[in-house]
């Protein structure tokens, strides 16, 4: 589902929520393909997981989209994490913007416009930062500015929380993420498919790294790990 399209500040090659399909068909085609409720109840319970004592957690996610995993944040996951979540929604896609702010519980979200690898935030402000279904959509090089961003805005001993692809473990899911990579393209999703994403975050500063998941889709094999900021 990758398109080109220029993205604020007028780098080409930006990819929309929704790639070549129609905006609105977006969250289906998410529930359809990669197990969204499964992988995202999972998820979520990955993130709140030790969240500080006596204060909100704190949460970006880095190309949010049409909200979907940010506004549950803000409503199961603050539940599960006892002192609340705030969380921060970046996306690139004003529209994708525009579609999270209509969902149940967006008006809690801060939604700010922005890029994985020029996040619009201070250094050190989050607990956690999660990149859903994100980094195979950018270039080789934007993935790993991505990451060092992610690192920049982490709290020391804060987590990223990655949800993507991983490299298919048998026959059957080395066909569904090639038939991914000719819709999204191969030089982006070579990396990931390849298993390269430890030694990227490695490579951004992070340790303490952990595969909570793998799971089997209809694009391939989704992987969710994540890794610790040290201080």
């Amino acid at each position: 589902m990758r398109t080109l399209a220029r993205q604020p500040g007028g780098r080409a090659g930006y990819v929309r929520a929704a790639g070549r399909a129609p905006l609105a068909l977006y969250d289906p085609l998410v529930a359809v393909t990669v197990r969204e409720r499964t992988f995202r109840s999972r998820l979520l319970a990955q993130v709140v997981a030790d969240a500080p004592a006596g204060r909100p957690l704190e949460v970006v996610e880095v190309g949010c989209g049409t909200g979907s995993f940010s506004t549950l944040l803000v409503g199961a996951g603050a539940r599960a994490a006892g002192g609340g979540v705030r969380a921060i929604g970046v996306d690139g896609d004003a529209a994708a913007l525009e579609r999270a702010r209509r969902k149940r519980g967006a008006e809690v979200v801060d939604w700010r416009e922005g890029l994985a690898d020029a996040l619009p935030l201070a250094d050190g402000r989050a607990d956690r930062v999660v990149m859903s279904l994100l980094l195979h959509h950018l270039a080789p090089a934007v993935q790993r500015a991505a990451l060092a961003e992610a690192r920049r805005v982490l709290r020391p001993g804060g987590r990223i929380h990655v949800a993507d692809w991983g490299p298919p473990a048998d026959p059957l899911m080395r066909v569904a993420f090639r038939a991914l990579q000719l819709l999204d393209g191969v030089e982006n999703t070579a990396p990931l498919g390849a298993g390269e994403l430890p030694g990227m975050l490695s490579a951004a500063g992070f340790g303490e790294q952990r595969l909570h998941d793998r799971l089997r889709t209809l694009a391939g094999a989704l992987e969710l790990r994540s890794a610790r900021r040290p201080g």
